[in-house]
C-alpha cells in the first residue's frame, strides 16, 4: 500500500524497517524537528530521520500540524494509510481522515490500561504482571480508538523499561505488518476498547525519579526497573557541603529490616533499608561517571554501615 509514517524515537525504527521490507510503498516521513543535544548543542536528528534518510524516503519535520498548509500537504500525498508509532504530536481531524482507510497507531500496552506517553515505564513500575502491544484506528481521543491487532507480553522480574522497550518494538513491528496485510485484504477487525480500566501513562516527570526509603523494597525494586535505563532512579548522600546524586541501575528485596534510607551492609553489595525489608544493590553509577558493580562502587565512594542516605 502507499502509506506515510510517523514517528520518532528508537522505537519506531524497527517498525518502519519491517514495513519497507514487506515491500510497501512510504512515500513520505514525520519525525519531529531536530533538536539540540551534547555538549556543543549542536542539532541532531531523530533516530527516524536518520534511518528514512537512510532508505532515500523524504522527511517532513514540522513543528505542528494544525495548519491549513500542513494539511494541505499531507493530503496531496494521496495514502491509502498513514502509521503513526510514538510521534509526539497531535494528529488533527483532517490529518487523520486524510489516508483513504485511516491512520493506525502501534501502542505499547494493553489498552485501555496505559494511555499516554510512558506506558512502559508505568507499567513496570505500577508492579503489572504483563503488558503488550496494541494496533488500533486512531481518532481524536487520547489512545481511545478501536484495537485492530494485540500481542500479550509477560514482565518478567528482571526486565527494566529499557529490556521491555527493545522487546515491544520489535513485537510491534511484526504486529503492524501483519495488520497492513490484514488491512489490504479488507480483513482486518476492529474491537472498541473497554469502558472500565482506564489508567493514564503520564510523562515520567524529574521529581519522581527520586527513590521514597519509606516505601516497600518490593514496589521500589518495580520502581528502579521502569526507570532504567532513563530518566534514572536516583538517591542521594551529603558529604560535607558536597550533595552527591546517584542512580541505582539493578537492585532486588531482600528481608532485612532497619531504619528507611539506613545503610545495613556495603560489600560486595550494597543493602538499604525501605518501610518494609530492604534493597540489596548490584549496579549505580554516580552523576556524570560510568555504571559500575557494588564492589567497584565502593572503593571510590565508601558507605558506612548506619550511615543514612536521602
Amino acid at each position: 500500500m502507499r502509506l506515510a509514517f510517523m514517528g520518532t524515537p528508537d522505537f519506531s525504527v524497527p517498525v518502519l524497517a519491517e514495513i519497507l521490507a514487506a515491500g510497501h510503498e512510504v512515500v513520505a516521513v514525520y519525525a519531529q524537528p531536530p533538536r539540540k543535544a551534547g555538549r556543543g548543542m549542536a542539532e541532531q536528528l531523530s533516530p527516524v530521520h536518520r534511518f528514512a534518510e537512510e532508505q532515500g524516503i523524504p522527511v517532513f519535520t514540522p513543528a505542528s500540524l494544525k495548519g491549513e498548509a500542513e494539511q494541505r500537504a499531507f493530503a496531496a500525498l494521496d495514502l491509502d494509510v498513514a502509521v503513526v508509532v510514538a510521534y509526539g504530536l497531535i494528529l488533527p481531524k483532517p490529518v487523520l481522515e486524510a489516508p483513504r482507510l485511516g491512520c493506525l497507531n502501534l501502542h505499547a500496552s494493553l489498552l485501555p490500561r496505559w494511555r499516554g506517553a510512558a506506558p512502559m515505564q508505568r507499567a513496570i513500575m505500577a508492579g503489572d504482571a504483563e503488558t503488550g502491544v496494541m494496533v488500533m484506528q486512531m481518532e481524536q481521543g487520547l489512545d481511545t480508538g478501536p484495537v485492530l491487532l494485540a500481542e500479550h507480553v509477560v514482565i518478567t522480574p528482571d526486565d527494566t523499561s529499557g529490556r521491555l522497550h527493545d522487546r515491544l518494538s520489535h513485537i510491534g513491528a511484526s504486529l503492524m505488518v501483519r495488520a497492513l496485510a490484514a488491512l489490504s485484504r479488507g480483513a482486518l477487525d476492529a474491537s472498541p476498547q473497554a469502558e472500565t480500566g482506564v489508567t493514564y501513562a503520564t510523562k515520567i516527570g524529574k521529581a519522581e525519579a527520586r527513590i521514597d526509603w519509606s516505601r516497600p523494597a518490593g514496589e521500589l525494586d518495580c520502581h528502579i526497573r521502569g526507570l532504567t535505563p532513563a530518566p534514572g532512579a536516583f538517591f542521594e548522600i551529603t558529604r560535607g557541603k558536597e550533595t552527591v546524586r546517584i542512580k541505582i541501575l539493578r537492585a532486588r528485596p531482600v528481608g532485612k529490616s532497619g531504619k528507611p534510607g539506613d545503610v545495613l551492609s556495603a560489600g560486595d553489595t550494597i543493602v538499604i533499608a525501605c518501610g518494609q525489608g530492604a534493597l540489596e544493590i548490584a549496579e549505580l553509577q554516580r552523576a556524570g561517571k560510568s555504571p559500575v558493580n557494588a564492589r567497584e562502587f565502593l572503593r571510590g565512594f565508601p558507605l558506612g554501615v548506619g550511615e543514612s542516605v536521602l
